[in-house]
């Protein structure tokens, strides 16, 4: 009773989604910024400033007025490894190759001529120069895509670690190496102009001051210093003591200040007139500061760094320091946790490494939210910052939130890496909430390896279910955080706590441990109702609980489904060879995707009990949802800071969800980027490939069946019964015609509409009687039925006929009569198409009517005609077979449904 899923594998094509046949990659979310210094640009025609930060494989675009996206770039096959933007063109290397966008999005030229990855890029009117980590200095033209100049220098004496050109010197760029020397080269002329000695230390930044001749040097050593290339003289030299200098920026809005990078996060702002430090921004990232610049002209700071974030700050205060103005931001570390908020799928939450919730939207950056860091104490944490390390708590592990009601109280529930007392977040607030959920036996005495591991929240918002290691199982109230019951006399398993979940009528709370046993509880009087026993611990546990189904992860890398109600396995599945970190069912209850250490996610369908789907990527997911509305399924993975959708092509193409085979092996599909995929919509060659054909259908499928036309009941059923229609429509007064009416034009009576001439018209304005004549043309259809009768070939009259309205069919079957214009060969071709079509056994129902309503038109003409009774004595019998026949079927079909309603199985 419980067929078992083998360990199949689906086949995948790469990022563009054509070998798997379920779930294509669609887009990324929550990135913002990587270790790469970002790019000003202003925009002529547009009178605006644009940012370029590079995130992965592509780069996107940021308005600078609300830091909103404006464009993302396609992907390079690579990293990119450096970004530089002149007027026209983006600049993005990748690997030895060099790359310039168009329109921020599309490859517009190549340079291909290094051996080694390019580090450093410089625009350079026409030109534009790139260097490699073998100190290979290469100037290209742009358009031409051809080689200029070539330096080569020796790394161990000179190695290129920073360029820029000084600006008002024509040709010139000045080189900083990491030795500390720099060098003044002409570039038209292929000439060293002159070298500086250095200070002593490794050259990390060269940043042009406002000042002509004045470039800022930053260092190794910490030294930042201002000095004059046309007489080398130091003017400034300040030291920070945070590290090497990451990126120096100037402020151009008469304010004659100065701002440094660090390792560190943090920035120093110095005052150049009085030579001294104007103030600090601690903290201003949590990691190293990889890009900054004043925005030109106004008091506007930008920065950057590889956590994943994007600040733009304002000095509008009279301390000289900035504050924070507007901020794109994800995760700093990779996240733990993700699931789908609310029913509209539109939200996700995520924890991550770094101790945030924050809330993504799939719909546009600007709604996304971050509830902020968890912290033992708020107050003192709001004091001392949020960066303040020691008030931080640790990662959170796993969550549980409902929306019934986030509006009155707190509706998340967290647990955190080994720690004890579980916290509540605030969606509304987008703040960590007013309860710290504690038990009071482990308040006093703290017991080492004791922490929570599983929390869940009831549908309602009112109650929260918690597990510790130590096997204890805690109520606690969502509004007041009040202790509300514990299941169990002592505890309510021997081993630690792998997983809790209500179900949707607060009923019954089903709990696992990890010796073995999930356990059913009352959830209101913490009475245990049942248990089942297992071979294997369970590592993780799902409900859905709309179907009641029980999705188990087992450390053996097995799954098995158990139904809630009847309290048994309903389904087993194997296949994967890793630990199985996440699960998530379909929103009907029909799939379970599974994702695991070995690096794929695996579809299973329940009805069928098979594997349907499966993909491999390059590193394993960490957690995965699908959305209420069931369009996506999102991902997050190993060392990745990204949260990824991928689409459901079952919503909007033809998938066929066939078993797969045993010895099928996945190949790596490749992550989404920032936007959305253009291989997600299905071509034509893929939609006739191997693994899916599209099944067209015939028009009879076996010659044994009966086969309905695809005609509306409208068409045919209400034949026999035209002429009641007919009086009960009939109008009470005849239609007065309007006297002067140019716009209609007048017909001649009869079965083929046709134009009146003038005269016709006066004719007719008269003479109201129609002459015999008229009516005595043949129709189209009388036409084709007299060609049929010698070639037995139907197919033209039948169309004829099922093109055509039912009062239309009436006046064509009562003008195939002697009387009416027709003749007793056509009354007999007509009763052979109807024998035609029952020998078919096509458009059934058609022929039955059709016929129906030529033995009531004209049964007098039957009965006396022997040529047509002939004819009616061979339909008859071949009519009475098929009935026969069909009710044969008919009674087998209601014999089993009888069975089957009133058998006790």
């Amino acid at each position: 009773m419980s067929p078992a899923g083998g360990g199949a594998a689906a086949t995948s094509q790469g990022g563009s989604g054509g070998g798997n046949a379920l779930f294509v990659a669609f887009r990324a979310l929550g990135l913002s910024s990587n270790h790469l210094a970002h790019v000003l640009r202003y925009h002529r025609r547009h009178r605006e400033f644009y940012l370029v930060t590079a995130v992965g494989k592509s780069f996107h675009t940021y308005n600078v007025k609300r830091l909103g996206i404006v464009a993302v770039s396609n992907a390079l096959p690579q990293d990119i490894t450096y970004l530089a933007a002149d007027r026209m063109l983006v600049f993005a290397s990748c690997g030895s190759l060099l790359y310039a966008f168009a329109r921020n999005k599309e490859v517009f030229h190549t340079y291909k001529g290094h051996d080694t990855d390019i580090h450093l890029v410089l625009p350079f009117g026409e030109h534009v120069i790139s260097v490699d980590h073998d100190s290979i200095l290469i100037i290209w033209d742009v358009q031409s895509e051809e080689e200029y100049l070539q330096l080569n220098f020796d790394k161990a004496v000179f190695a290129v670690s920073a360029i820029m050109h000084p600006s008002t010197y024509l040709n010139k760029i000045l080189l900083g190496s990491e030795q500390g020397p720099l060098q003044l080269w002409n570039i038209k002329f292929n000439k060293l102009l002159y070298t500086f000695p250095g200070w002593g230390s490794g050259v990390t930044v060269l940043e042009q001051a406002p000042a002509v001749d004045v470039v800022a040097v930053g260092l190794v050593s910490g030294h930042i210093i201002v000095h004059n290339i046309k007489f080398d003289e130091i003017l400034i030299k300040f030291q920070q003591d945070w590290g090497p200098i990451t990126a120096i920026s100037f402020r151009t809005d008469g304010h004659a200040v100065m701002a440094a990078g660090s390792p560190v996060g943090h920035i120093g702002l110095w005052d150049l007139d009085q030579k001294k430090l104007l103030g600090q921004m601690r903290n201003a990232h949590a990691t190293a500061i990889a890009g900054l610049s004043f925005v030109q002209g106004e008091p506007l700071l930008i920065t950057n760094g590889s956590d994943n974030a994007i600040r733009e700050w304002v000095f509008d205060g009279p301390g000289g320091s900035g504050r924070l103005l507007r901020f794109r931001m994800g995760h700093s570390a990779p996240p733990t946790k993700i699931r789908y908020h609310g029913q509209n799928g539109q939200q996700i939450l995520s924890a991550g490494q770094d101790s945030t919730l924050q809330l993504f939207s799939t719909v546009h950056d600007r709604f996304n939210k971050s509830l902020g860091r968890g912290s033992v104490n708020k107050k003192k944490s709001k004091k001392k910052g949020l960066q303040d390390v020691t008030m931080a708590l640790p990662p959170i592990t796993t969550f549980a939130a409902e929306v019934a009601r986030q509006s009155d109280w707190d509706g998340i529930i967290a647990c955190h890496q080994s720690y004890l007392t579980c916290t509540t977040w605030n969606y509304q607030k987008g703040s960590m909430g007013a309860h710290k959920l504690k038990p009071e036996k482990f308040s006093k005495n703290k017991h080492l390896g004791v922490y929570a591991t599983a929390v869940d929240i009831t549908s309602c918002g009112n109650f929260a279910v918690i597990g510790l290691t130590s096997g204890h199982v805690d109520i606690y109230n969502m509004q007041s955080g009040i202790h509300r019951g514990r299941y169990g006399k002592d505890k309510a398993h021997e081993g630690s706590i792998r997983g809790v979940a209500v179900d949707g009528l607060n009923q019954f709370t089903i709990t696992a441990g990890s010796e073995g046993f999930i356990k059913f509880w009352k959830f209101k009087t913490t009475e245990l109702v049942h248990s089942v026993n297992f071979s294997t611990s369970p590592s993780k546990m799902v409900l859905h609980r709309d179907s009641g189904l029980l999705g188990i992860a087992l450390d053996d890398f097995g799954i098995s489904i158990l139904d809630v109600e009847t309290r048994k396995i309903a389904r087993n599945f194997s296949g994967h060879q890793g630990q199985i970190n996440d699960m998530t069912f379909s929103p009907d209850g029909r799939w379970l995707i599974t994702a695991s250490m070995d690096c794929t996610i695996r579809t299973w369908d329940l009805p069928s009990g098979c594997l349907v789907d499966c993909f491999l990527l390059d590193s394993a997911a960490v957690s995965i949802t699908m959305s209420p509305t069931g369009d996506f399924l999102a991902s997050s993975h190993v060392d990745d800071l990204g949260i990824y959708l991928w689409s459901n092509r079952s919503l909007y193409s033809l998938v066929s969800l066939r078993p797969l085979p045993t010895d099928y092996e996945p190949s790596v599909v490749m992550l989404p980027g920032t936007s959305p995929a253009e291989g997600m919509y299905v071509t034509e060659e893929e939609e006739t490939s191997d693994e899916m054909i599209e099944y067209d259908s015939p028009e009879q499928l076996g010659d044994t069946l009966v086969t309905l036309s695809t005609l509306s009941e409208s068409r045919w059923k209400n034949l026999l019964n035209l002429d009641v229609i007919k009086k009960k429509n009939k109008p009470k007064e005849p239609p007065k015609v309007p006297k002067s009416a140019p716009f209609f034009i007048p017909t001649v009576p009869g079965l083929i509409p046709r134009y009146a001439s003038v005269g016709q018209e006066n004719d007719r304005e008269q003479s109201k009687l129609v002459k015999f004549g008229v009516l005595a043309q043949k129709s189209e259809f009388h036409m084709q039925l007299e060609e049929a009768l010698s070639k037995s070939n139907y197919e033209s009259p039948l169309g004829i006929l099922k093109d055509m309205g039912p009062a239309n069919v009436e006046i064509e079957l009562r003008g195939l009569s002697p009387e009416d214009g027709g003749s007793i060969k056509v009354m007999q071709s007509f009763l052979r198409m109807v024998g035609a079509m029952l020998d078919r056994r096509c458009d059934f129902e058609l022929a039955q009517a059709y016929l129906a309503l030529f033995l009531k038109l004209h049964l007098k003409i039957l009965s006396s005609e022997p040529a047509l009774l002939a004819e009616l004595s061979r339909l008859s019998p071949q009519l009475e077979e098929l009935w026969i026949h069909l009710q044969t079927l008919f009674n087998q079909s209601l014999c089993i449904l009888n069975y089957l309603k009133t058998a006790l199985l």
